[in-house]
């Protein structure tokens, strides 16, 4: 154990009290130096703040170590790969003659597969993605964020890769894992559309059902299929859950039970899916979709479509009013730049609820029977929405659309609830006895927040929040003090 004294801190010309090693290690640069101080974290001796900054100290000195423990396994199979023997090239019969996974597997009493990976991620890093390495080393990434990275540009070219490592270099320290995993996807589609198409038709050709038994009677039911189908089905689920009596159920028992409704009781089996092949193909019109395309919008201009009927959902009416079967018409909203539309880009397009798909996809579901055309105006520079055309809804109606679509998702950082099952929340409070008096309920006062984080800026004290109407940009302050921002969506990326 590691005694760290007064003489020993005071050697770094660092601060004093733990509180303020923990603040300073918070945003340190993690080497030899400073992880002799973090014995100095002792929980009982901070406050509620210093152990937000110790896990933050913690958590960037465990980026620095994982750093070192890749390139040390990358070293190892390097060493493996030098003791081949001269015929042994080929891939299967490496894996036969190299057993650096089973020495590994028993050094870290890890199961084979899970040291095989971590041998597979340290090659990689060590070989393709150095720049990715560095961060996780100096802590300004964490270890799953460079798993990711190695995942996604698995299926790319070393120079393809390396553009898309480029194009996140400066953004992945302010991202979280998941939203990482989802910058990738949106760059590898940017960098590489004509592979992403090709891919995507290989997957749809692997589709399946899958049923797995789980504990207590229950049992996982569900499929693998093109991702603006489930957007589809989900959607019409939502919209079935909503004409169900509560009956004592929550949202989600009630979302299981309309799925269960919606493919036991088809009001008239033998009536195709309208839009959709037998084959689960949109089926193609060969025109415009219903209502008069867009006028072309000026720089950032963006094109939404919805409903789709490229998926097995209920046909019916374009915005939610009940179909033949008293069931809702279900939504799903693409979000498309203009000129990917007309096709003269294949840049990705935001499919609502799930994120970046094909250009092809979106394509197929903006000309897919029965599609309605909504224009977007973004501000160019931040790609932030800052209009909706209104159509045929009623002002309130327009405004919800609006945060919901500039938003996306919930605006509280890291969690990514989608803005349609979110509540509106008034940032700054709306007055029931003084209109006048209180926030107003107009986009630039209202956001998007799950239920959770709504009632945890309600009700928890010490949690605020701030949006700067300008940059769309909200500000959490947590009891502790410390902030977190959150961007609004960008419609450019």
């Amino acid at each position: 154990m590691i005694d760290v004294t007064e003489e020993t801190t005071s050697e770094l010309n660092g601060p004093g009290t733990p509180d303020e090693w923990a603040a300073y290690l918070a945003t340190a640069a993690p080497g030899p130096e400073t992880a002799s101080v973090l014995p100095v974290l002792d929980a009982d001796k901070l406050s509620r703040t210093g152990r937000i900054d110790a896990l933050k100290a913690l958590e960037r000195h465990t980026g620095w170590i994982q750093a070192h423990q890749a390139r040390i396994l990358a070293a190892l199979e390097a060493d493996a790969d030098a003791e081949l023997p001269a015929a042994v090239r080929e891939r299967d019969a490496e894996a036969a003659w190299n057993f650096t996974c089973e020495e590994v597997a028993c050094a870290l009493k890890l199961s084979g597969t899970t040291a095989a990976k971590r041998l597979e991620v340290a090659r990689e890093l060590d070989r393709h993605y150095p720049t990715t390495l560095g961060m996780l080393e100096s802590g300004e990434i964490c270890y799953m964020q460079a798993v990711a990275v190695t995942e996604a540009c698995a299926v790319l070219d070393p120079e393809v890769a390396g553009q898309v490592e480029a194009a996140l270099v400066e953004k992945m320290p302010g991202m979280a894992t998941g939203q990482t995993r989802r910058a990738l996807a949106r760059e590898i589609l940017r960098a590489d559309p004509h592979g992403a198409e090709q891919r995507h038709q290989a997957r749809k050709r692997e589709r399946q059902m899958v049923h797995y038994p789980k504990d207590d009677g229950m049992a996982l039911w569900g499929a693998t299929l093109p991702a603006e189908q489930a957007a589809a089905m989900n959607a019409a689920v939502d919209a079935h859950a909503a004409t169900l009596p509560d009956e004592g159920r929550t949202l989600e028992q009630k979302r299981v039970d309309a799925l269960v409704d919606l493919v036991l009781n088809r009001t008239d089996p033998g009536v195709a899916t309208p839009g959709v092949r037998a084959s689960g193909e949109p089926a193609s019109s060969g025109s415009a979709p219903s209502g008069s395309a867009p006028d072309r919008p000026g720089p950032g201009g963006s094109v939404t479509s919805g409903p789709v009927t490229s998926g097995p959902i209920t046909s019916g009416p374009t915005a939610g009013g009940p179909t033949a079967g008293g069931r809702s018409a279900a939504v799903v909203q693409v979000t498309v730049p203009l000129d990917v539309l007309i096709g003269d880009s294949d840049d990705p397009a935001h499919l609502k609820g799930y994120g970046p798909i094909t250009a092809g996809q979106a394509r197929r579901i903006a000309f897919a029977k029965g599609t309605v055309w909504h224009r977007l105006i973004i501000e160019p520079k931040t790609g932030m929405l800052i209009k909706t055309d209104p159509t045929t809804y009623k002002p309130t109606a327009e405004t919800e659309r609006h945060v919901i679509a500039r938003d996306a998702y919930c605006t509280f950082p890291t969690c990514r609830m989608p803005a349609h099952r979110c509540d509106l929340d008034h940032v700054e409070p709306f007055n029931h006895h003084d209109r006048a008096a209180g926030g107003q309920t107009v986009p630039e006062n209202l956001g998007a927040l799950c239920r959770r984080h709504h009632r945890m800026k309600t009700h928890h004290p010490g949690w605020a929040v701030k949006r700067d109407s300008r940059t769309g940009t909200t500000t959490w302050t947590a009891p502790t003090g410390h902030r977190y921002t959150n961007r609004p969506h960008d419609y450019r990326h």
